[in-house]
């Protein structure tokens, strides 16, 4: 397990081609324009330094306009979005990049991905859909259009495939991460290639409110069920992402410096992998229609 300090909302992780992440990520997922614009300025506004969105959220205006009327320079916020389900393929994802930055207002991202690894139109050809993908996320790159490119819901498999036939490896792989779901093969596949995991679901979708063990270990360490759970997830070297449009969970989900879990703490926390995963596994095809994670 990768030991990154972590001090604050402000503390960074390098990742290989030397850019900084913030430790932690704000989600914007299920977030409409008309409640994401105030979520995401509150969010800055509380110390958050990293914003994530997707086109596939609908919200990327929204998300735009918060960072502007937080007040702060574009170039203190880390912006991160994700490529659509529909379109995939070389020439699509360059066009749909652009359209990001246009719904954004902005002229460049911190970090591009593509959302889902395999989708129901391209299931015969797989491979080469997401070899065709990457290549464009790889040309804006090296352009110097975007700052760093990775991927979302990729497992080893995947991941391969780039590594074999990709001129850039993925910088970032973000995947569900959570204490029902803490991927032990992937996250040292990623450690052991430099690429830098971050967590969607760090609450379980809100489910980690049901478990016991989290509500004991809240009550041991003085701590709220959110925080005991972005704790756990940076304690395993990942960028957790959780949301909330509430200002007082937004604020409560990102104080989780200051505290420790013990080893022996995570070890029991992780029991709960035998519930697994929220939702569908990577391999299973996504339609272009489908949003979310």
């Amino acid at each position: 397990m990768i030991q990154r300090e972590v001090k604050d909302l402000s503390s960074k992780w390098r990742l290989y081609n030397g850019v900084e992440v913030p430790c932690v990520g704000f989600g914007t997922w299920k977030m409409p324009d008309t409640v994401v614009e105030q979520a995401v300025c509150d969010a800055i506004e509380s110390g958050y330094r990293h914003i994530d969105t997707a086109a596939a959220y609908q919200n990327e205006r929204g998300v735009g306009k918060g960072v502007r009327m937080s007040g702060f320079p574009r170039e203190e916020i880390f912006v991160a979005s994700k490529l659509p389900n529909a379109d995939h393929g070389y020439k699509k994802a360059l066009e749909s990049y652009q359209q990001s930055l246009e719904r954004l207002e902005m002229d460049h991202l911190d970090l591009y991905m593509i959302h889902w690894p395999v989708i129901e139109e391209h299931k015969d050809r797989y491979k080469e859909d997401i070899l065709e993908t990457w290549s464009a996320l790889e040309e804006l790159y090296d352009k110097g259009k975007v700052r760093a490119i990775g991927v979302s819901n990729f497992m080893m498999e995947h991941l391969e495939l780039l590594a074999e036939n990709g001129r850039t490896k993925p910088m970032v792989d973000q995947v569900q991460f959570n204490p029902q779901c803490t991927e032990p093969l992937l996250r040292a596949y990623c450690e052991e290639r430099e690429i830098l995991m971050e967590g969607w679901s760090p609450l379980i979708q809100g489910k980690a409110f049901e478990h016991k063990v989290l509500q004991d270990m809240a009550e041991k360490y003085g701590k709220t069920i959110a925080q005991i759970c972005v704790r756990f997830v940076l304690q395993h070297g990942v960028v957790p992402i959780p949301k909330s449009a509430n200002l007082d969970r937004i604020r409560n989900n990102g104080n989780v410096f200051g505290f420790s879990i013990s080893d022996r703490d995570m070890e029991e926390i992780a029991k709960l992998s035998v519930y697994g995963r929220i939702g569908e596994e990577p391999d299973i095809p996504r339609k272009f229609q489908n949003v979310g994670f």
